[in-house]
């Protein structure tokens, strides 16, 4: 895939995510929410980061197993259940984006739900990937 990352400089400069990403590849890939289940289908992790870093992961195998990379991705939309809770651990979040996925980033929401599938879940993330 080629993916080239637009950011107008009339928009306010995008911190951790493109504000658009031109994708262009033969084969687009999309991918389901993923929440921080194990290999049991048990949630793990007690605080957002951990979910996080957990439905990541679980992202990025998901992404992986159907040929792609991480660079791959064009759109990830992040379900949250506390976007202030999101927010205070933003810092935290970027990091463990970049040691998973890299500073390739795609167009991105943050999106605050009421609830996920299964209760404990605190965070669930989706997107879609364009590959080569």
């Amino acid at each position: 895939m080629t993916a080239e990352r637009v950011n107008p400089p009339e928009l306010s400069p995008p911190t951790g995510f493109s504000h658009a990403v031109v994708a262009t590849g033969t084969r687009v890939v999309f991918l389901a929410g993923q929440t921080a289940l194990d290999s049991d289908g048990k949630v793990t992790g007690d605080t957002l980061p951990a979910q996080f870093e957990q439905a990541l992961t679980n992202l990025l195998t998901a992404l992986r197993a159907a040929g792609g990379t991480p660079a791959d991705l064009a759109r990830v939309t992040v379900y949250a259940t506390d976007v202030a809770a999101y927010r205070t651990h933003a810092a935290e979040l970027g990091r463990t984006w970049r040691r998973l996925a890299g500073r390739d980033y795609p167009a991105m929401a943050v999106v605050e739900v009421v609830r996920l599938w299964d209760e404990r879940a605190r965070v669930e993330l989706d997107g879609f990937a364009v590959l080569p």
